[in-house]
């Protein structure tokens, strides 16, 4: 194997999720990383922390979650691309600064190795508790990005697909793992430099006094940036603005300032999209999971498909913004839904929703601490077709 440009030993190597992450990251052009440590994610910080210094990255360990989430914030705008590393409770801390990137229109990446809740919870076990959280955890009207891994060579790919969408969109990307993905150590293939696509950042060449910070007239051509100190005059804030950002309070302005956040991810959901289908087309049954979840159901599916079930699988990589159109497509076609979720029911709820009432949808709920014995998932699909 040999060292790239961006500090990469590529070929195939042994690691676990949460190393993969630091080691895609830094692919994809990640060079400040502010975090506090917190289990399962700190071995993604340490990872980043021993190779920063060779790539030319900055991490800097803050006091606490609610600073992370805030000095990722500035160094985007400094002309870097950022990270922010936690777990459940860091995750909390940091909604209110998510929802100030989110309508500063930030690119950045925050990473959630999740764990069981609430409060602190499992600090050493798995659980994917903070699904809902990661679509819901800022107040107000928003659309988020969030990608679910469910391997550590996922880790490595989807971590900088994750820092491609957040740039391409301008908005934060949630990369939501769990303790046991993130704790898993597999073979992970590092390609060459040249083979890695990654969307850098576009920034404004024009008069600096015309420069306007923000476009609400076209949901799919986003302002590219410019750094701070450059010469521009901007103005960021998190109050309600129009498009040269600076505060407007009015419901009009409002009304476009927010339209505008919602529907840059929602008109464009079949570009962000990343879904995984199997055994699809004569499905009867559809397993829908994300995950470690999904690679538990495998086993289910497979002993189904033996026993003569027609079961199909659809996973969500993307988990936010979810699939409607998909699954209302494949409500019509199939007899049932099942959900297996390391949580009491988070997504399935989306799944109900988006069902309409078509199909019946079955949760295989596990609150955590474990993986799901893959028999319950099994007795789920028999009970559809019971």
């Amino acid at each position: 194997m040999k060292a790239d440009p961006i500090g990469v030993a590529t070929g195939s190597h042994y690691l676990d999720g949460d190393h993969a992450c630091a080691e895609g990251a830094i692919a994809a052009g990640c060079r400040f990383l502010a975090g506090y440590p917190i289990t399962p994610s700190t071995e993604v910080a340490e990872r980043i922390a021993e190779r920063f210094p060779k790539v030319g990255g900055m991490f800097i360990q803050m006091e606490d979650e609610l600073a992370s989430m805030a000095a990722i914030i500035g160094a985007a705008w400094t002309g870097v691309k950022t990270m922010t590393v936690t777990s459940g409770p860091g995750f909390s801390l940091m909604m209110e600064n998510l929802g100030l990137a989110v309508m500063m229109e930030t690119p950045c990446v925050i990473v959630n190795v999740q764990r069981g809740g609430p409060s602190t919870g499992l600090p050493t076990l798995t659980a994917q508790a903070d699904m809902m959280q990661a679509r819901w955890g800022s107040h107000g009207d928003y659309e988020i990005i969030a990608i679910s891994p469910n391997s550590p060579q996922e880790c490595f790919d989807l971590v900088i697909t994750a820092f491609n969408l957040s740039e391409r969109w301008r908005v934060p990307v949630l990369f939501m793992m769990d303790e046991c993905v993130g704790h898993m150590t597999e073979k992970v293939e590092i390609p060459e430099a040249d083979r890695i696509e990654i969307t850098p950042r576009k920034y404004y060449k024009g008069d600096k006094k015309k420069y306007k910070p923000f476009n609400f007239n076209d949901s799919s051509n986003i302002t590219p940036m410019v750094k701070a100190g450059d010469g521009y005059f901007i103005h960021l804030t998190g109050l309600t603005h129009v498009e040269n950002g600076y505060p407007v309070i009015s419901a009009e302005a409002q009304d476009k300032n927010v339209r505008h956040l919602v529907d840059k991810i929602k008109k464009n959901e079949e570009k962000i999209c990343i879904l995984e289908e199997d055994q699809i087309n004569d499905a009867e049954v559809i397993v829908i999971s994300y995950g470690i979840s999904s690679r538990v159901a495998l086993k289910a599916v497979h002993e189904a498909r033996e026993k003569g079930l027609k079961v199909g699988v659809l996973r969500l990589i993307t988990v936010w913004p979810f699939p409607e159109k998909r699954i209302r497509q494949l409500a019509k076609q199939v007899k049932a839904f099942v959900v297996p979720e390391l949580n009491l029911g988070q997504v399935v709820l989306e799944v109900e929703r988006c069902s309409s009432g078509q199909t019946k949808t079955i949760l295989v709920p596990h609150a955590g601490g474990s993986v799901h014995n893959p028999n319950d998932i099994l007795a789920a699909i028999e009970e559809t077709v019971a």
